[in-house]
């Protein structure tokens, strides 16, 4: 673990409760997947290439649903994530469904992924605003 990702970890544990965990799990799936380009191709290879575009873009948000969480991170990861911060994966499949766009979304104000896609942690931040 880097020191960004231990520094990250020390915020977000002072968060706590519910949404110290969702903000962990994010932070969890961008570092397991190549941050936000990774995340944005796992979807593009998995037929949702429409919804996360639209997360990027400056227009609404396409939803995605729990089940196609699910296709895309595969079972057996959502519970992986699920067993190591004591919830169900119904919950963590649910709650990447709903904050993922806006994540994305927050990370590309311009419509644009950036070179440099910025700070996660900034972004969650801001969404717990």
């Amino acid at each position: 673990m880097g020191l960004f990702d231990s520094l990250a970890g020390a915020v977000l544990s002072k968060v706590g409760g519910e949404q110290g965990k969702m903000a962990q799990i994010a932070m969890d799936l961008f570092n397991q997947n190549g941050g936000l380009p990774g995340i944005l191709e796992k979807f593009n290879q998995n037929g949702l290439a429409a919804q996360a575009a639209s997360w990027v873009s400056t227009d609404a948000n396409l939803p995605i649903s729990a089940d196609q969480i699910l296709s895309v991170l595969g079972n057996s990861k959502v519970a992986e994530i699920a067993a190591k911060f004591g919830i169900s994966p119904e919950l963590v499949a649910n709650n990447i469904a709903e904050y993922l766009p806006k994540m994305v979304d927050k990370m590309t104000p311009d419509g644009v992924v950036p070179a440099n896609p910025g700070n996660v942690l900034a972004a969650l931040m801001e969404m717990m605003k």
